[in-house]
């Protein structure tokens, strides 16, 4: 899930002809902004910070993120694969439900392999420990506390099927576990996780004992201009201290929050009970995150008032529309525009339904100038997807 403001930091005066459309722009110094931040809270609070690829995986800026943090966190055997291939560092790996075709694999190339229930954990256990090198175990828990707005973006809704309810916790779920996981958070401020900790902590005390870390998952707007960090830095160092654990963190959307642009382009205007414009960008292939959330992405230039579209895209779906914005001026077929802040998760969740093809990607330092188109993409794209 993404915001519905974006800041447009120096794409203000970024060309958008300079690139073809659609394309995802990324700015590889806002990227460092944010990385720099995250590296300050890890310095300052003791804590290791793994970039999640779940919400942004552009390896081209992996040289960049190795720079900052510790290493970064998947999903499963193919983000392990990248993240071992391209990244480096620590690797953590979460995944709801573990293959036996896939298991050792992923144990190859994962530092802390992370179980979503006792009956993974017991199953692939021997695994792990057959593999012969050092392999960290953890269990995810539900704090069964909600801190989530939107229930299908909240882990801890009711019947979850994300980690174990933590008021069954039992010393014999934590048998050859040096780790516990949660991942409670959305797009939120340092207070949800304070409040979070509260009601987990008196649950989980007594196995402190036997545990080696702990990883609070993601979800931490850390980057964002008015995130607390200093609460947050004195959160985790008094954890830390309170535990005697190591202390994670696995923030995603923060290492690309306002970093990254998607730049569309007019194709039509059509009329009917209000002004339409067909453009280049499908909320359903492009920009998923709108349909699902949903949520009305953040345009760059955005005017209060003069001329409104209903902005759709070019697919058959009836509801591929991303929604209604205005302009200071009529638009015109060929007019270039870009939504704000799509660095994260849009770029991870693109697909080529209805043939629609996938948007260029694009990389630019917003202090040198320096554009580069980093990958784009064809009819081999789509028809290797398919059988």
């Amino acid at each position: 899930m993404q915001t519905q403001a974006g800041d447009p930091g120096a794409f203000r005066d970024f060309d958008l002809s300079r690139v073809p459309s659609p394309c995802f722009v990324v700015d590889e110094a806002a990227i460092r902004r944010n990385l720099s931040i995250l590296k300050d809270v890890s310095d300052r609070s003791g804590t290791h910070v793994l970039a999640a690829l779940k919400a942004f995986s552009m390896f081209a800026l992996a040289p960049v993120v190795r720079e900052y943090l510790a290493g970064t966190c998947a999903s499963g055997l193919f983000e392990a694969r990248l993240a071992r291939e391209e990244y480096g560092g620590e690797v953590a790996t979460f995944c709801a439900g573990y293959k036996a075709s896939e298991i050792d694999a992923i144990i190859a190339l994962s530092d802390h392999m992370i179980f979503n229930s006792p009956a993974q954990k017991d199953r692939f256990l021997p695994n792990v420990r057959a593999a012969g090198r050092s392999v960290s175990v953890g269990l995810r828990i539900n704090p069964e506390h909600s801190e989530g707005e939107i229930a299908k973006y909240d882990p801890c809704a009711p019947c979850s099927r994300l980690g174990m309810p933590v008021s069954q916790l039992t010393p014999e779920a934590l048998e050859g576990v040096d780790g516990v996981h949660m991942h409670t958070l959305c797009e939120q401020d340092f207070e949800p996780l304070a409040r979070t900790w509260e009601a987990v902590k008196p649950t989980l005390a007594p196995f402190f004992s036997r545990l080696k870390w702990l990883n609070f998952g993601g979800g931490h707007h850390i980057t964002r201009a008015d995130y607390d960090r200093e609460a947050l830095i004195g959160f985790l160092r008094q954890v830390r201290a309170e535990t005697g654990l190591e202390v994670y963190l696995e923030p995603g959307e923060a290492v690309a929050l306002d970093a990254g642009i998607l730049v569309g382009e007019i194709l039509d205007l059509p009329v009917n009970g209000k002004p339409l414009a067909i453009t280049d960008i499908s909320a359903t292939c492009h920009m998923p995150d709108v349909i699902e959330a949903p949520y009305r992405p953040a345009l760059l230039g955005e005017a209060e008032s003069g001329h409104s579209y209903r902005l759709g895209g070019p697919s058959c779906l009836a509801g591929d529309v991303i929604g209604d914005y205005t302009w200071a001026r009529p638009l015109a077929i060929g007019d270039r525009y870009a939504f704000l802040d799509q660095a994260h998760y849009s770029m991870v969740k693109t697909n080529t339904f209805n043939g629609v093809p996938l948007p260029s990607i694009a990389l630019w330092n917003s202090e040198t100038d320096d554009l580069r188109m980093v990958r784009e993409f064809g009819y081999d794209d789509f028809r290797n997807r398919l059988s």
